[in-house]
């Protein structure tokens, strides 16, 4: 099993268009096989910096995901709210 921790910067005044997308992405993240949970976190000294936390079965499984045109469609409306590329930090146990 692995967490993927995925750090985003919004683009100021672009909060909540973001939150609607990132939802979206979430949700069809759940459906991905391999997908266990996800929560999301916002820092609370940068109310623009972002975290998504979320467990797999594998590290096969997110990259099936990761790789995948659902991600890739999502991932296109999201850097249009970006600062910055996401960052993606794979965790293990």
């Amino acid at each position: 099993m692995i967490h993927v921790l995925i750090e985003r910067n919004i683009a100021q005044d672009m909060e909540s268009t973001y939150e609607e997308v990132s939802r979206r992405t979430l949700q069809h993240a759940y459906q991905a096989d391999g997908f266990i949970n996800g929560e999301t976190f916002k820092d609370q000294n940068q109310s623009l910096r972002r975290f998504v936390l979320s467990k797999w079965r594998c590290l096969q499984d997110w990259q099936r995901w990761h790789g995948s045109l659902g991600r890739k469609e999502m991932m296109n409306e999201l850097a249009l709210l970006l600062k910055e590329q996401e960052k993606i930090t794979i965790l293990e146990n």
